[in-house]
């Protein structure tokens, strides 16, 4: 019997990942890190080992970020830098010499923009999608409408509705995560993260019937919890959207009328 020839010792093939995006006010580590502490300090480890894509394109056209000091600051908070984008030609070249890949970001015309940083005006951290050698998204389906998942979640799992809402008949379990570009609806208990709006659609809202989520997000405007046998919101149906307050937007997580 003739033997299969065997595999070469690398293959290439595409793929996309889910990613964060930290998208920079200040080229200097200093005013990052100081901005990463203020808003990550306070939940050490949540967003323990995601990749991370730097944006400069708010930046000014001649400043020139400090890319190994920014790394550093991210890694402090086990974020993992891994490309930047927005960058001109010379930060890019620099941070080509240190390692980092240079993806270049999507236009998005018909989308609304994407909301000023709630917390801190230095750096404001969000999802994007950027080129990677595993898939961890699920594959979006032509023409629909919605993306429906009528199985549990486990710790560690993700789920991706690109460009469309997510349905969830099942339940997200702790460290699991579900994002959408649309709304969310989770007719389950959500105790892990929710992150709807993912491309900057501040209109898009999260919708469950048994709240005791870890983490929600609307358009990158995100808020964490705690939940106490005493919370008013714990097991409840709940509703979250994002709502103006003082000139800035802030998440609002209200019960869900069922009656």
């Amino acid at each position: 019997m003739a033997r299969k020839p065997a595999p070469p010792a690398v293959e290439l093939k595409s793929a996309t990942l889910e990613a964060m995006r930290a998208l920079l006010h200040a080229a200097d580590a200093s005013s990052v890190a100081a901005a990463l502490d203020a808003r990550l300090g306070a939940t050490p480890g949540f967003f323990s080992g995601e990749p991370v894509v730097i944006d400069a394109s708010a930046l000014a056209p001649d400043a020139a970020p400090d890319w190994a000091g920014i790394r550093n600051a991210l890694a402090r908070h086990a974020l993992t830098a891994v490309a930047v984008q927005g960058a001109d030609d010379a930060a890019a070249e620099a941070a080509r010499a240190l390692g980092f890949a240079v993806v270049v970001g999507d236009a998005q015309p018909d989308r609304a923009p994407v909301p000023e940083p709630v917390v801190e005006p230095v750096i404001e951290v969000d999802t994007v999608i950027a080129e990677a050698p595993e898939p961890v998204v699920a594959p979006p389906a032509a023409a629909r409408r919605a993306e429906i998942i009528d199985k549990p979640l486990r710790s560690g799992q993700r789920v991706y509705a690109r460009g469309c809402d997510l349905i969830v008949l099942a339940m997200v379990s702790a460290g699991a995560e579900v994002i959408a570009d649309g709304n969310i609806h989770i007719y389950a208990p959500l105790r892990g993260r929710a992150l709807a709006g993912a491309s900057g659609d501040v209109q898009a809202r999260i919708f469950t019937t048994c709240f005791e989520a870890e983490l929600v997000s609307i358009a990158g405007v995100y808020r964490t919890f705690e939940h106490t046998a005493h919370s008013e919101l714990l097991r409840k149906p709940a509703h979250v959207r994002l709502q103006e307050h003082e000139d800035k937007q802030v998440l609002d997580v209200a019960a869900l009328a069922t009656t």
